[in-house]
């Protein structure tokens, strides 16, 4: 690649209430020469922007169409109602959804739960936006259940949220097309699943192969002792007489 060239992009969206920032950041350590775009986008429009080609992968919430995509789950959130900080609901740690039967509780246009029968009274609409149920909360004239990551998400000073026992739970996964399982793609999910930068099913750039030790060469005399031959002993003495005994006299 010349330096005239731009460095492949790799595209994450993910729905409100995921964050990323973790993933993102091993990636920017491993792969920095490819820069990840990331593009958040309602829960209910993952689907067509992934199958439109406009990402490479997303967090999204589940059900998908698992013969399109191809996911892998990574974790479920509870379920919380929102409500004013000063209303009865907020005497128990926790509700269950008869606790909430008499209240009015708002379904927006972008509920990520597919109720079969929405709990509790209906509202006099159906917002549009979960932000926009969340302004009716704060004016005392309905309930919101949401997962808990979007209650922290859009929190107010004036609301708070319980637990709701027995609600239908969201559950995270990263999804993309499984005819468009690039290498980018393929990083992704081993940093998504843990996997080390040396991990043989990663893509990272691999460790560089280990010098090998020069060996020391022996000493002269034990080449020659591991030869079997034994060491030279040194003279002693004189040179040109016996070793060891000096010359007699005339």
């Amino acid at each position: 690649m010349t330096g005239s060239e731009e460095s492949p992009s790799f595209r994450l969206a993910y729905v409100p209430g995921v964050t990323p920032a973790k993933w993102v950041r091993i990636w920017n350590e491993r792969l920095p020469g490819t820069p990840l775009v990331l593009t958040q986008v309602p829960a209910a429009e993952a689907d067509a922007l992934l199958r439109a080609g406009e990402a490479d992968a997303g967090f999204v919430r589940l059900p998908v169409d698992r013969d399109f995509f191809s996911a892998i789950p990574l974790y479920t959130e509870d379920t919380v109602v929102v409500v004013p900080k000063d209303h009865v609901v907020t005497a128990a740690e926790e509700v269950t959804l008869a606790d909430l039967a008499d209240e009015v509780l708002f379904h927006p246009l972008d509920d990520v739960f597919d109720w079969d029968a929405p709990p509790g009274e209906p509202g006099f609409e159906r917002p549009a936006t979960t932000p926009d149920a969340l302004e009716l909360v704060a004016a005392n004239v309905g309930l919101l259940i949401v997962p808990q990551s979007l209650a922290r998400l859009y929190h107010r000073k004036d609301l708070t949220y319980r637990t709701v026992v027995d609600a239908p739970r969201s559950q995270i996964a990263l999804a993309w097309p499984e005819e468009a399982t690039t290498d980018q793609v393929d990083d992704f999910i081993g940093i998504v699943r843990g996997r080390t930068a040396n991990s043989t099913r990663g893509r990272a750039t691999p460790p560089e192969p280990k010098q090998q030790k020069k060996k020391k060469k022996p000493a002269q005399g034990a080449a020659r002792q591991k030869s079997g031959k034994p060491a030279a002993r040194p003279v002693r003495g004189r040179s040109g007489g016996r070793p060891g005994k000096p010359r007699r006299k005339s």
